[in-house]
């Protein structure tokens, strides 16, 4: 997306992921922004000035004393010239003085001093990104309307695992992007969104369920409140926090699901079905847990209600979109799950390919339409895909004159 002529302040904080940031100062200047950045004094000690100075084609700012390029006063330049302000990494340090007010740096002070949105992309330790006071901080950010992204999970640079991996540059991109120039083309629209697995009882300690992560339909959720649309995401049991101005609906079985999506479904424009429902449950629970005696346990499953079927066949006027997450024969039984479901589209996937199985955070997926057109998608992040999935679903919203209240 074109972003020619925005203002985007850049601050970076020391941390090893500091190097991620020029590749996110790069993506921006190729996109048209003008960009400025901001280095701590130990975010130096991790990336060289010059290196950001080369890819901006702008004095990088180190030091609140040093002799400005120009007659100003730098700190209130870059905070009144910014349509966005990005800090990342941004560290438990900078976190806390902003929400305590703190300004005794260039980077603090231009913060306390911008009325720009600010994103904050936290990276550290995940230990301590957990910590209770870190979190209380970050808590305290948001009431004051403070944007952040979530860590990613993975391989600390000390060795270990867990939340507080800086995400890829183009995921940040995209987000400074949706915030730069968002596409407000779903306003008006009522919309559910449903997202991750079910998981269906045995006895209390152990259930069916799936792999399914809820990535992709969280991701849908959230662009589409982005873009307007009056969401509410009904989500199986899934380690996902809730998009930010979505409204959600926590279920764990496919009776569950299908009560709250049926119990709204009266009041909604359009419905992106993307959760992994289980076909099927148990037959019997047990109520206590069941002992291992026999070298085999045969287990009588029942059929679980079609949500989507069902949803097919009162639809009205309404827009149906389905997921098909397939190890074979993708066209071919996505189709068929189109045509029997009366769907308006269908996502499909193939989820034995690298990048597009469960619990990734990108997806290689293919759209099929009633009308037979067949939209092929590359390798992206699952918000992107989630963006060109609504780019269809919004042309389809159109011709039904969707939007202004006639669900039937």
């Amino acid at each position: 997306m074109d972003i020619k002529g925005r203002s985007v302040v850049v601050g970076v904080c020391g941390g090893i992921a500091a190097y991620k940031v020029v590749e996110v100062v790069s993506r921006l200047k190729k996109m048209g922004a003008e960009v400025d950045v901001i280095m701590t004094a130990n975010a130096q000690k991790f990336v060289a000035p010059l290196t950001f100075r080369s890819l901006s084609h702008r004095p990088v700012v180190t030091d609140m004393f040093s002799d400005p390029e120009y007659w100003d006063i730098k700190h209130v330049s870059l905070a009144q010239k910014a349509d966005l302000f990005i800090v990342a990494p941004a560290t438990a340090n900078i976190i806390g003085k902003l929400a305590a007010g703190i300004a005794d740096d260039m980077l603090s002070t231009t913060l306390v001093a911008t009325k720009a949105p600010v994103l904050i992309v936290p990276a550290m330790n995940h230990d301590m990104y957990s910590n209770a006071v870190v979190q209380r901080n970050i808590e305290t950010l948001k009431e004051l309307g403070y944007i952040f992204m979530e860590p990613d999970t993975g391989r600390m640079a000390e060795g270990s695992s867990g939340k507080g991996r800086l995400p890829e540059p183009s995921a940040i991109v995209e987000k400074a992007v949706s915030i730069l120039k968002p596409a407000r083309d779903l306003e008006g629209i009522r919309m559910i969104v449903t997202a991750g697995p079910t998981r269906e009882n045995i006895d209390p300690v152990r259930y069916i369920s799936n792999y399914s992560s809820g990535k992709m339909g969280y991701a849908v959720a959230q662009a589409a409140h982005e873009r307007g649309a009056d969401v509410l995401l009904i989500s199986g049991p899934v380690e996902l926090e809730g998009p930010d101005g979505v409204r959600l609906i926590r279920t764990s079985t496919a009776e569950e699901m299908e009560e709250a999506v049926l119990g709204n479904f009266e009041n909604c424009d359009m419905v992106i079905m993307a959760a992994a429902v289980a076909d099927y449950r148990p037959a019997e629970v047990s109520g206590t847990k069941i002992k291992k005696n026999d070298d085999e346990m045969v287990l009588r499953l029942r059929k679980n209600p079609d949500i989507l079927k069902k949803l097919g066949t009162i639809k009205g006027n309404r827009t149906l979109v389905g997921f098909s997450a397939e190890t074979d024969n993708l066209a071919e039984n996505a189709a068929k799950k189109l045509e029997s479901k009366n769907l308006d589209m269908i996502v499909a996937n193939d989820v034995t390919m690298e990048g597009a199985g469960f619990g990734t955070d990108t997806n290689i997926v293919r759209m099929i339409k009633r009308d037979g057109t067949v939209v092929v998608l590359p390798l992206m992040s699952k918000l992107s895909v989630a963006h060109r999935i609504l780019d269809e679903v919004r042309g389809m919203a159109a011709g039904s004159g969707q939007g202004s209240g006639n669900g039937q």
